[in-house]
């Protein structure tokens, strides 16, 4: 059974920083792809940047240059550090994982408020 642990949420204000965190327990399997979404009040879930298994990372235009996305594929855990967070940031983020044969899982979601 695949679980994942997301912690750092939590409020900031405008052009402050955080660092979320996802911790995936996957027993004997593989992770591929890891990546956060995230969920805006009203809108529908989205991709806010993904990372491969080898390092390949893509992100969403609304964070290029402000997100970065990490792993480390020893520990099963993924990254995702927000610089200059604007209050339209604000959404629950969600971490996703892909495991190999298995299929994707999602976290119970961690919210990120950002307003002064």
């Amino acid at each position: 059974q695949v679980q994942l642990v997301e912690s750092g949420g939590g409020l900031v204000q405008p052009g402050g920083s955080l660092r979320l965190s996802c911790a995936a327990s996957v027993g004997p399997f593989s992770i591929t792809d890891m990546a956060w979404y995230r969920q805006r009040p009203g809108k529908q879930r989205e991709l806010v940047a993904g990372i491969s298994r080898g390092g390949l990372t893509n992100y969403a235009d609304f964070v290029k240059g402000r997100f970065t996305i990490s792993r480390d594929n020893n520990k099963n855990t993924v990254s995702l550090q927000m610089n200059n967070l604007k209050p339209e940031d604000t959404a629950v983020y969600y971490c996703n994982v892909i495991v190999l044969n298995r299929g994707g899982s999602w976290g119970q979601g961690t919210q990120v408020t950002v307003s002064s």
